[in-house]
């Protein structure tokens, strides 16, 4: 009995509330009518005073390192590899013999190439003679003479083919990778022989936002940070700045790195780039909102406050700053500018402020 007693009570005192909250929904929204009647149907609105402000374009962003110069190098000459004089990790200089391939079949082609030139030589010099004295004719020496030219760029070709035996490094780097042993058979490009990686410079890869961008140029000198290294100072240039931004609507950046005498940076390692500018001057800012419709309508409402009323203002905008814009012309400091409910306004519009 006393249960039930219980749930009655309960039961009451919930339906109490729930008159309560509807008789107070019914009040507000009564008072709500008649402030729109009594005011001749105002538009509620939110509103920003328009202030100067110091813009800070300062930011960091993160990447990862990548190596200025980075090479997968391939045989030149098909033939049995003879010779590996460095191995994973040593550093080489542009122009180092790095490995040679067996020459014996190539140093054949090059004799057999010196040979018929020699003979095509002889042979011109035979024709020649008889031209002179009427024993063949023009085309026969002409032919002799471009036979001569062939067999000379022949033995050309066979004695690069002698040199490309010695395989040769075209950068100055580290050997990252070697893909091949002594006895090894390689095809002419088409045998991967090692990995050449130069770290003596490094591409910092970040990303910038359209505000960011917007204050950077190519040549910009800034600082690089290493979480690794954090008692070490590096410095970098900005190389590349992308066109058109990507999927996520960032801009890929490139700074190029000088690394330490001891090449500590490596890549794929993540670094900070610091990018500081200029104090800036004091500038009108107001809220990216202010605009009707989008900020390249260069239109906003003013409220004026004599008649609590919107006024279009055109206005002149300069740079996106984040959730801000800044405004060089049609604005002054003081005024005030609607941030929301610019779909309902018109031209001397009635307004009400939302606080």
């Amino acid at each position: 009995m006393k249960r039930i007693i219980i749930i009655i009570i309960v039961v009451i005192v919930a339906l109490g509330a729930i008159a309560y909250v509807l008789t107070n929904n019914k009040k507000k929204n009564a008072e709500k009518t008649a402030f729109i009647a009594e005011g001749g149907g105002a538009v509620a609105v939110r509103i920003a005073s328009v202030e100067k402000k110091v813009v800070d374009l300062d930011f960091i962003v993160n990447g990862v390192f990548a190596p200025n110069q980075e090479l997968n190098f391939m045989a030149e000459n098909a033939g049995r590899v003879s010779k590996i004089f460095v191995k994973e990790g040593d550093r080489v200089s542009r122009g180092q013999v790095i490995a040679r391939i067996d020459a014996e079949i190539i140093n054949t082609d090059r004799e057999t190439a010196e040979a018929n030139l020699q003979n095509a030589v002889r042979d011109e010099a035979r024709y020649s003679s008889s031209f002179a004295t009427g024993g063949v004719t023009q085309q026969q020496l002409d032919q002799a003479k471009l036979a001569v030219q062939n067999a000379r760029l022949k033995l050309q070709s066979a004695t690069r083919k002698v040199s490309d035996a010695n395989l040769k490094s075209p950068i100055n780097g580290v050997v990252n990778k070697k893909y091949v042993e002594v006895g090894a058979f390689v095809t002419a490009q088409g045998t991967q022989m090692f990995e050449l990686v130069d770290v003596s410079k490094l591409k910092l890869k970040v990303n910038a936002n359209e505000s960011q961008v917007a204050s950077i140029k190519t040549g910009d000198q800034i600082d690089i940070k290493s979480s690794v290294f954090p008692n070490e100072k590096f410095s970098g240039k900005v190389t590349f700045i992308a066109a058109k931004a990507d999927a996520t609507l960032n801009f890929p950046i490139e700074v190029e790195v000088a690394n330490n005498t001891k090449n500590s940076l490596r890549a794929g390692m993540y670094g900070t780039a610091v990018f500081n500018f200029p104090k800036q001057a004091p500038s009108i800012l107001i809220p990216r909102t202010s605009f009707v419709g989008s900020v390249s309508s260069n239109q906003v409402f003013v409220l004026d406050k004599s008649t609590s009323t919107a006024k279009v203002r055109n206005v002149v905008t300069s740079r996106i700053l984040g959730d801000n814009v800044e405004i060089v012309d049609g604005l002054k400091e003081g005024e005030t500018v609607i941030t929301s409910g610019q779909i309902n306004l018109a031209e001397g519009t009635a307004v009400s402020v939302v606080k």
